[in-house]
């Protein structure tokens, strides 16, 4: 078995991965950006859009109350059937997904909230609800 003499071999860095991959970056990036430059060689008219309205959200239902002698109120308001029928056909206009909840008083004639039910379906409203609630047998 041989004995090492007294010679100490000093550790040495290798850089030649390290330069490799340096290299390898190098290429990479000039390829990548010969790319870019290719995609802007045609001669391409864009198309131009206007700004678009932000998103909102939906609106609210349309509540339309009806007392017992036929009166109709919005938000408080009274209103005639004719106005009822200006107000819902610019409200659809604006949102036609627009929702209607008619709350009718449950001894008036049922008349009057057939009335309000003729004016949204001819000013196509397609969401109509009738409101109620539950019976309390206690």
């Amino acid at each position: 078995m041989p004995l090492k003499t007294g010679t100490v071999e000093e550790p040495k860095l290798d850089l030649t991965p390290m330069i490799d991959i340096v290299f390898l970056l190098i290429i990479f990036f000039m390829v990548g950006t010969q790319f870019t430059e290719m995609e802007r060689q045609y001669d391409i008219k864009l198309p131009t859009v206007t700004d678009a309205k932000p998103l909102s959200n939906l609106p609210d239902d349309i509540i339309v109350n009806v007392q017992q002698d036929g009166e109709i109120s919005i938000n408080g308001e009274k209103k005639s059937l004719a106005e009822l029928e200006s107000l819902l056909k610019t409200s659809i206009q604006i949102f036609p997904g627009q929702s209607v909840v008619i709350r009718g008083d449950s001894t008036g004639p049922y008349q009057n909230v057939m009335n309000i039910l003729e004016i949204c379906h001819r000013v196509k409203i397609r969401s109509v609800s009738l409101a109620n609630r539950l019976r309390d047998d206690s």
